[in-house]
């Protein structure tokens, strides 16, 4: 009974440790991987923000980029069926849905750019927050690209919807026009 106790007493600990999230390091591209699991704390070139580091930047009215996917279409839904699902996300946000996938097509990615460019007006100084669900290397990679496009003003918000609506409401949302987060099919 002595030896159980004293297993226990040093697995407890351990188990404390393993379930505390990790953090992966930061890779010198884009993420390629698991689009959901352990996140870097840093994104080289832009700022990584919180819900109170969001609510500051507020009052500058920053771009807010929702890069969360959409939900799929039912299997064995009808085709002449109109499937739109809701995307609730933080007000006044963008929604590009699948947007910070690493596999986009090139044409897709200057749509994104251009789109982004517009709502900024230019200015590769703006504050753009961009941000997903925690846990969500899609964000992260959004991020990434506008950084690695030129843009100077980009804040990454790991905690995303989830960590916002926490303490805030929501609001429903469509996604941009003409933006599809279908992956591309080969010719």
């Amino acid at each position: 009974m002595k030896a159980a106790l004293a297993t226990l007493a040093l697995l407890l600990p351990l188990q404390c440790v393993a379930a505390e999230p990790t953090v992966a390091p930061e890779p010198p591209g884009l993420w390629s991987g698991p689009m959901v699991s352990d996140t870097p704390a840093t994104l080289q070139g832009a700022q990584v923000i919180d819900v109170a580091g969001l609510l500051r930047l507020m009052p500058h009215r920053p771009l807010l980029i929702d890069v969360g996917p959409a939900d799929r279409r039912p299997d064995g839904l009808p085709a002449s069926t109109v499937w739109r699902p809701v995307h609730r996300t933080i007000p006044g946000a963008h929604w590009f849905p699948g947007a910070g996938r690493a596999d986009l097509p090139p044409a897709q990615v200057e749509a994104l750019l251009q789109r982004i460019g517009t709502l900024t007006q230019g200015q590769r100084e703006a504050p753009v927050v961009v941000f997903c669900k925690p846990r969500c290397w899609g964000s992260w990679n959004a991020a990434k690209r506008l950084v690695q496009a030129g843009y100077s003003g980009v804040h990454w918000f790991p905690q995303g919807v989830h960590g916002w609506q926490e303490q805030h409401e929501t609001a429903a949302v469509d996604a941009e026009s003409g933006w599809n987060d279908a992956p591309a099919t080969p010719p």
